[in-house]
């Protein structure tokens, strides 16, 4: 979507994507604008409440019944179990999502890491596309008055057009910019807590065939599930780089992210977006 700045400033109903590598400060911009006017969208919270909601009760459950104790339980339905995710904890999906490696320390062999993976893609493409369904919820069932839609830091490896023409139509779409200092935070946050991600299959085949080789392993079974996921980091956020650049150049706008920081208010938050148009 684009517009001027005098008209995104007397647009009566805001809707807005934002863009960028996870950390980058997305979800907690949104939580910064009053909750009572936006209606705050939350692409990992869809995902994992419809789209993986039951295959990520499987994998629980998948793990529970290794124990005897609770596969007799549920195995006479003396018990049940469902996962409590919310916008601000979304670990069932990451658990969901794995890591590629041994086994014996919690890994995935590639052929099922990579079916968790596409099933993940398809769960974010619906996501996504129900943005346009859930603006007019918004407003039309809760009376918000605008809406904010925090995507997911791999929206961009999805290379599904018709999801960004979906937002294109129905949002402005801000990519939030970190500068090198930032990705570079991006990253020791990374190699000090690796956590699951998803990946772009032909990005992660030749990344895992460079891994391989490098740390002179027989085979993706003997990785080291986090040593892995530390190594790839670097290369993901340089790989997703000028894919973000390239989406808010033929759909949207830039901002920096740490400008966005730095906003308390609605008020500033409207005059910064506001300035990227002009």
């Amino acid at each position: 979507m684009r517009m001027t700045r005098s008209e995104f400033l007397a647009w009566p109903h805001k809707a807005i994507t934002l863009l960028g590598m996870s950390g980058v400060g997305k979800t907690t911009l949104a939580y910064k604008l009053p909750s009572d006017h936006w209606f705050h969208y939350s692409g990992d919270y869809r995902i994992g409440t419809k789209y993986l909601a039951e295959p990520i009760l499987d994998n629980i459950k998948r793990q529970a019944m290794k124990v005897d104790f609770l596969r007799d339980l549920l195995r006479n339905d003396s018990i049940y179990i469902s996962s409590n995710i919310t916008v601000h904890n979304l670990q069932p999906v990451a658990t969901f999502l794995g890591k590629i490696g041994r086994t014996d320390l919690g890994g995935l062999p590639v052929d099922e890491f990579k079916k968790r993976q596409r099933l993940h893609r398809d769960a974010e493409i619906g996501a996504m596309r129900d943005v346009a369904e859930f603006i007019g919820k918004a407003q039309e069932l809760y009376g918000y008055d605008h809406f904010i839609n925090d995507a997911g830091g791999s929206l961009v490896e999805l290379d599904d057009e018709k999801t960004e023409k979906t937002l294109a139509e129905n949002t402005l779409i801000i990519y939030l910019k970190a500068d090198d200092d930032m990705e570079r935070e991006l990253v020791r946050r990374a190699v000090a807590n690796p956590k699951p991600l998803y990946y772009n299959e032909p990005f992660l085949d030749q990344k895992l065939a460079q891994y391989l080789e490098e740390a002179e392993l027989d085979g993706p079974d003997n990785i080291m599930p986090d040593e892995f996921v530390r190594w790839i980091f670097p290369s993901l956020v340089a790989h997703r780089r000028p894919k973000y650049e390239a989406l808010a150049k033929r759909y949207g706008y830039t901002l920096n992210a740490r400008s966005a920081e730095a906003i308390t208010c609605e008020a500033d938050f409207l005059e910064l977006v506001a300035n990227a148009l002009g």
